[in-house]
């Protein structure tokens, strides 16, 4: 039912958003049209990815589809730097990281939760995962926070740079660690056994090319997206930082939310929680860097600096998430409580 309604969605909304672009149709307006049409279109991302996961296993999967769910993420936030909205961006980040843990590691849990009383993950992959997002956030995001308060702009675009490069070697050396060198070395048995025989939605090779034409539908929609903040930000009120951590995350990252709740509505907790937690290491140590490696391209760059709200969300995040995941097992009042956190955060934005 839900993939028919999301079909009809892409149907009228794509070619709705390429003549009113055209035809340069009220901005709130399209605002709307171009949201439902990303998150209609990260849908059949999420199906696509889905049918991988099946055949390619659950930890590649989970890394598939954190990659093309961050690959929506990406492109507005490329298309944003273009137009100069580096507070959009860096909001936007924020957003992700935190969205990813509290939001789709909430929902996961608690609709989870809801359906089975009890929830087992591989524990060493977690601890592994959050282990990297300790590095992540609260060392690679935190060290420019205080190092630049006394450094120029040269000296702080120049520190961002080698953090960024720093982190995109370790991101890469992570993902041999675990899909080459100790792939298969922490399997736990709560793992084999929630391995079934599934039969693909579709082939390997539709799936591929399903994917990437999404991906191409979602760049055009976004860089449309992008010119509308402005007039919204002055309709309703919201704040740049508002349209970042809570509207850009969620629509940019949508492919993942629907993906991982998903799976844990399956009781496929060790996908749902390599979605939720891989995804933010892959914004937190690739994204976030690419951007601001990409940013040297225009003629504003985009420090790896964030504002005092955006860092003290983003570490509590972190270690609200590696005290809940740490004994490998969830349920929904987990799911809740990380849900509650991420509410008091939104409203917290919102009111800035």
């Amino acid at each position: 039912m839900m993939n028919k309604i999301f079909l009809i969605l892409i149907a009228i909304g794509f070619p709705l958003s390429v003549i009113g672009s055209l035809l340069h149709f009220p901005s709130v307006l399209m605002f709307g049209v171009y949201c439902l049409t990303i998150i209609a279109i990260a849908s059949i991302m999420g199906r696509a990815t889905e049918s991988l996961t099946i055949v390619a296993g659950p930890r590649i999967g989970g890394l598939l589809n954190a990659t093309f769910g961050n690959a929506v993420e990406l492109i507005i936030s490329i298309f944003a730097l273009k137009a100069g909205l580096i507070g959009v961006v860096l909001a936007s980040l924020t957003g992700s990281v935190i969205g990813n843990l509290l939001l789709v590691g909430g929902l996961s849990f608690f609709i989870g939760g809801i359906k089975f009383k009890r929830q087992r993950f591989n524990v060493f992959d977690a601890r592994h995962n959050v282990g990297l997002l300790t590095f992540s956030i609260i060392v690679a995001f935190v060290i420019p926070e205080i190092f630049t308060q006394s450094m120029n702009d040269t000296k702080t675009i120049s520190l961002s740079v080698g953090i960024s490069v720093i982190m995109i070697i370790l991101y890469l050396a992570a993902l041999f660690f675990k899909l080459v060198t100790h792939r298969g070395v922490y399997q736990t048995k709560e793992s084999e056994e929630n391995i079934k025989e599934e039969v693909p939605e579709w082939s390997k090779g539709k799936a591929i090319i399903i994917l990437a034409l999404a991906t191409l539908a979602v760049a055009y929609t976004s860089e449309r997206l992008v010119h509308t903040f402005q007039a919204v930000g002055e309709k309703f009120g919201w704040s740049e930082l508002f349209i970042g951590v809570i509207i850009v995350a969620i629509v940019g990252n949508a492919a993942e939310h629907a993906s991982a709740i998903l799976m844990a509505y399956k009781d496929k907790m060790d996908v749902a929680v390599e979605i939720a937690i891989g995804s933010t290491l892959q914004i937190a140590m690739f994204v976030a860097p690419i951007l601001v490696i990409v940013s040297l391209l225009f003629p504003v760059s985009m420090p790896l600096v964030f504002s005092l709200p955006e860092i003290i969300a983003m570490v509590t995040s972190v270690f609200l998430t590696i005290v809940i995941v740490n004994d490998g097992e969830s349920n929904w009042f987990e799911g809740a409580t990380l849900l509650a956190a991420y509410f008091i955060m939104g409203i917290g934005f919102y009111l800035l």
